[in-house]
């Protein structure tokens, strides 16, 4: 069964002085255009070119979002553009652990609120401060990002972030009472 490497070289050598028959080039393609026929343009080809188009503009606004500015608002009313500002998670990976557990848990918080007409206002009030403190994180962040993470900056951030987890948590017990007042005078 074993075969002298050297004899099959020898024979694929004299394989390769054969000659193709006539016409053998021409009959392949008959062959090939006929099995697999050149295929004509769709004319649907403008509906690729515009999904093409709309791809295009969604990954450009993608990466405008994500590599793009951002503008802060001081306390002058006047606007500054800031490039890419730096978070905890940016600093140290266990801060992001700490920044990700305090924002989760305020969302949680947030979602967790049942807004009624009777607790509207309050709640109202609640959500202008978180937002006056979402602005002043944003500051902060500004701040990380000029100066460099420094631990005064990175205290101040961790206890925005603590602020407003303690803020939501005052609403839902300010809640709470109120619906406790209410419900002992609905039964009055």
């Amino acid at each position: 069964m074993a075969q002298d490497i050297r004899d099959l070289l020898s024979q694929d050598t004299q394989d390769q002085n054969k000659q193709m028959p006539k016409n053998h080039e021409s009959r392949f393609l008959d062959k090939l255009n006929t099995a697999l026929p050149e295929q004509k343009k769709s004319r649907y080809s403008w509906l690729q070119v515009a999904a093409s188009v709309v791809v295009l503009i969604g990954l450009s606004f993608g990466a405008f979002k994500y590599f793009g500015t951002t503008i802060v608002t001081d306390d002058n009313g006047t606007n500054q553009t800031i490039v890419a500002t730096k978070s905890l998670g940016d600093v140290s990976p266990d801060l992001k652990k700490v920044e990700d557990y305090y924002l989760a848990n305020i969302n949680l918080e947030l979602s967790k609120v049942k807004l009624t007409p009777e607790n509207k206002e309050m709640f109202d009030g609640y959500v202008q401060r978180l937002e006056d403190l979402k602005k002043e994180y944003s500051t902060l962040s500004v701040e990380l990002t000029k100066n460099g993470p420094n631990e005064q900056t990175i205290n101040a951030l961790i206890s925005n972030l603590k602020f407003r987890l303690n803020l939501l948590h005052r609403l839902k017990e300010q809640l709470k009472t109120l619906n406790s007042l209410e419900e002992t005078q609905d039964l009055i």
